[in-house]
This record gives C-alpha cells, structure tokens and sequence, in this order.
C-alpha cells in the first residue's frame, strides 16, 4: 500500500512538472489568470478535481 502510494505521488509530480518544464509561459500567464480567479471559484474546481480523483479510484477498484 505504502509503495502504490508513492508511486502515485510520483506520478502526479512528474505530470505537475511536465507542463512548466515544456510551456513556461503558457504556465505563467496560467497562474497570473487563475491569481485573479475569486476563491470560491478556486475552491469549486478544488472539490471537483477531488471528486473526479474519487470516482476514478473507485473505477479502478
């Protein structure tokens, strides 16, 4: 469990790193718009992203 667990960190962190790495300033200009996004809407797409994490794992089980 301990191991699937890292590995699936690692995973999401090579993916999290993949796109400043290949688009800096698509990221960029990404992040300067999200910076100006209102927090609720921040903390939709927050609980959606867990939710869609969720299902998916359910799926898989």
């Amino acid at each position: 469990m301990t191991t699937t667990l890292l590995m699936a960190i690692a995973i999401a962190l090579i993916i999290e790193g993949l796109i400043p790495a290949l688009f800096p300033n698509k990221w960029r200009a990404y992040v300067l718009k999200l910076a100006n996004e209102s927090i609720g809407s921040i903390r939709q797409i927050g609980i959606f992203l867990v939710f869609v994490g969720l299902v998916l794992l359910w799926l898989i089980n």
